[in-house]
């Protein structure tokens, strides 16, 4: 068992070729080999169809490189298929070796994972290569893009092929600049990364050089939020039990429960807008609830220039 380590540890990790590498960020689901190094070697464990890797274990796919203090690679027979996964070439003497897959790869200890444009950071973290799904798990969670930061209490996902990302806890996204949206659960979702270089989408004359920063790692459409949700302005703080932030026109819907709060003053109803470039809440009411609000004598300013308006969002 041990002389065919090697082998069959190199035969696993050519399990992970397929297509040519695509310009998405944090995505291990195509691509060339994976190049897996560690400082304290490899351990195959064959009964439970898993290759470890110790000590500042590091694994390299494309633009992509997961860095921990351990990584384990699950692998499994591969299913008969009209086109294969991945072409596998095994060594003489391991003829075995090239049926097998990686379909999971778990991240265990100080880990980093990092593109050219992305970065995220945890305890632990488990890469669902069918589905090319990353969560994460650990303190102080954290996903880093060129627009924005991601933070969570309890877990983290990344979905790539879906273009979104998902906080979990105490979930908190602040853009570059300053805009900043909480709830118990947030929900990202990003456009499709342009083509990088050398792809067959980026091929071809007239083409522009490849992508970089935001425009590689895909913008920023819209962030749903759900409970305790807490938008924050240079002046007011909105809260409510749901949300949705849309970037490109800078306004948050914040609905149920609805508080505006301005200082010592407070406006409730049904929902609200609130334009984050302007700091400018509108409240807005409804046949079965009407705006409240609580006026302090020496704090005349409504909170945020924030006005009531009617249904359908008419300034009253």
């Amino acid at each position: 068992m041990i002389a065919r380590l090697a082998p069959v540890v190199l035969a696993l990790l050519a399990a992970l070729a397929s297509a040519p590498a695509r310009a998405q960020p944090i995505d291990m689901s195509s691509g060339g080999p994976v190049d897996v190094t560690a400082r304290d070697g490899f351990e195959w464990h064959e009964n439970d169809q898993t290759v470890t890797a110790n000590g500042d274990a590091r694994a390299v796919r494309g633009d992509v490189t997961v860095l921990a203090d351990r990584l384990v690679a699950h692998y499994r027979k591969k299913a008969a298929a009209a086109e294969p996964v991945a072409a596998v070439t095994a060594s003489p003497g391991d003829s075995d070796a090239g049926s097998n897959e990686i379909y999971r790869l778990d991240a265990i200890g100080h880990v980093r994972i990092v593109t050219p444009t992305d970065e995220a950071v945890g305890d632990m973290a488990v890469y669902d290569i069918d589905q090319a799904v990353l969560v994460m798990t650990g303190q102080a969670l954290r996903l880093t893009t060129p627009q924005y930061l991601m933070t969570a209490r309890d877990s983290m996902e990344y979905w790539s092929q879906l273009h979104m990302a998902v906080g979990r806890g105490n979930a908190m996204v602040v853009a570059t600049d300053g805009r900043r949206l909480s709830a118990d659960v947030l929900v990202g979702y990003t456009t499709q990364a342009a083509p990088a270089a050398g792809s067959p989408a980026a091929a071809g004359p007239g083409v522009p050089p490849p992508p970089t920063g935001a425009d590689a790692s895909g913008k920023l459409q819209r962030v749903e939020a759900f409970g305790n949700v807490e938008v924050r302005t240079a002046t007011d703080t909105v809260r409510g039990d749901r949300g949705v932030y849309v970037t490109d026109t800078g306004v948050a819907r914040v609905l149920g429960n609805v508080r505006v709060i301005h200082g010592q003053n407070v406006i409730t109803g049904p929902a609200a807008d609130v334009n984050m470039k302007t700091g400018i809440a509108h409240v807005a009411s409804d046949p079965t609830q009407r705006v409240q609000g609580l006026i302090m004598p020496n704090q005349a300013q409504v909170p945020g220039g924030a006005t009531p308006a009617g249904p359908g969002g008419r300034s009253r």
